[in-house]
């Protein structure tokens, strides 16, 4: 039997932006440095991070998990990169990709958009139930 896990996220971006200028160890706190590396390269970077942060709030509401259980680094245990062909994938580490093991996950796919002022992102996982 097949298990499906889906979540979706929306953040508006000027939001995220404030957020961003209210605390400055936000970006480090919150994505990989290799997320970071991407999304600083572009010059209007916020999209960018906006739509990263959404993929990693979808995952969680694919898993059911919330941010609690897996400790301050639970976000940057979620990394979105780019697969050669520009397409976004998620890699999941630590905690999170315990519970991935745990659940017999074995597919992720995630979808990320921006349109005028929200990024929005969908993640759907495959599990193994039986």
């Amino acid at each position: 039997m097949i298990e499906i896990y889906h979540g979706v996220d929306i953040v508006e971006i000027s939001k995220l932006g404030r957020i961003m200028k209210k605390n400055s160890a936000f970006i480090e706190e919150t994505f990989t440095e290799a997320e970071r590396t991407y999304c600083l390269s572009h010059r209007n970077h916020v999209v960018h991070l906006a739509g990263r942060f959404a993929a990693k709030e979808a995952c969680l509401k694919a898993l059911g998990t919330g941010l609690s259980a897996g400790g301050r680094d639970a976000m940057r245990q979620i990394e979105v990169l780019n697969h050669a062909s520009g397409r976004p994938e998620i890699a999941l580490k630590g905690w999170i990709g315990r519970v991935v093991r745990s659940r017999k996950i074995v597919s992720t796919s995630v979808s990320i958009s921006h349109s005028g002022d929200y990024a929005v992102a969908s993640v759907v996982m495959l599990g193994n139930a039986g």
